[in-house]
């Protein structure tokens, strides 16, 4: 299904303008399906779970990276969130944030396309919250608490998020975790209701209410 409702999303965003470019050579369902099946190659058993790359170079023809570059952005988000919603569905595990870079390859033909994945740990100590709009919020020592009042560190315009609805805080072994403050509507770690608090792992969504922010650490 995720795959699926990613071709749908691809398809609408080279409608319009950019439709008489793409009506033949590469498309770009084509490099979101190499992807996600370089993650399926990849993919290690370990400990905490089975591991799955999370920065991903995508090599193109010189013509194909053309083509590509008035849609480059979206493309890139596209591809980061289908790299997150298979994960999801295959229980992977990222080790750090995802990353997706369109590089050119100039021994690649037209049509030609190579995605390389690597498991890349980021830098130690280093952890955030990406917020609905893309803004990036550190998280520290401190504590960082979501919610409607204007006193949280993540202030969210949400009516179903609570005053204060949950936090995201440093664990004693090293890691983060979050925690429900006893909302209203409580608090989902990758779409499941948690409890109290539980660990968090690089790539895990966040929701409180109908707003989703993204932990990368």
């Amino acid at each position: 299904m995720g795959l699926q409702q990613f071709e749908r999303r691809l398809e609408r965003l080279v409608e319009g303008v950019f439709a008489k470019a793409f009506r033949s050579g590469l498309q770009p369902v084509e490099v979101g399906r190499r992807l996600t099946r370089e993650m399926d190659l990849r993919r290690t058993v370990a400990p905490r779970g089975t591991l799955t790359p999370n920065r991903f170079e995508v090599l193109l023809s010189p013509e194909d990276h053309e083509r590509f570059a008035p849609i480059e952005e979206e493309l890139v988000a596209e591809l980061i969130s289908q790299a997150r919603e298979h994960a999801r569905s295959e229980n992977y595990v990222f080790i750090g944030p995802v990353t997706v870079t369109l590089d050119i390859d100039y021994g690649l033909s037209p049509g030609m396309c190579l995605v390389a994945g690597e498991l890349v740990r980021p830098a130690q100590g280093a952890a955030s919250l990406v917020l609905p709009d893309g803004r990036r919020v550190a998280i520290g020592h401190r504590p960082i608490v979501l919610g409607r009042l204007p006193g949280c560190d993540v202030v969210l315009a949400d009516p179903n998020v609570s005053r204060r609805h949950a936090e995201i805080r440093a664990s004693e072994d090293g890691g983060y975790e979050v925690r429900d403050l006893g909302s209203t509507n409580g608090t989902r770690r990758n779409g499941i209701t948690i409890n109290s608090s539980e660990r968090l792992t690089a790539g895990d969504e966040i929701t409180v209410g109908a707003s989703t922010v993204h932990f990368e650490a």
